[in-house]
């Protein structure tokens, strides 16, 4: 029991860092754009939930695999999610909005998402 446990906890990491890292490049690109065009505040915001979630689903898409992955996958998502809140926060000042928490679910419904979608792939490519 403990083995799989570990190994759960093991793919759940995986999957939450690289999140955090496909965040951290994709956000720097979009900095870029941001100082060219300088976009209202709004459109930010909705690019930033646009990478977390595609970042949240791409990454339990790739890393999680059998057994529980839908548990799996929200896990990766909402821990990706809290991540890079942090890193962000340490980045550039720390400020938690009335939005968070739905964040931290739309994060953790595409997370858990992409690991039943990544799951459903690897059975059928058996």
């Amino acid at each position: 029991m403990q083995t799989g446990l570990k190994k759960a906890a093991i793919e759940v990491i995986f999957a939450a860092v690289a999140c955090t890292v496909f965040m951290l490049i994709s956000a720097a690109v979009f900095a870029v754009i941001v100082k060219a065009y300088s976009p209202a505040q709004s459109v930010v915001t909705a690019v930033n939930w646009i990478l977390k979630g595609v970042g949240a689903f791409l990454s339990s898409l790739i890393f999680i695999h059998i057994g529980r992955a839908v548990f799996k996958g929200a896990a990766a998502g909402a821990l990706s999610c809290l991540l890079t809140m942090l890193l962000f926060g340490a980045i550039g000042g720390f400020h938690v909005t009335a939005f968070f928490p739905l964040e931290l679910l739309f994060s953790a419904a595409l997370g858990a998402l992409g690991g039943m979608l990544g799951v459903k792939i690897r059975k059928e490519t058996r």
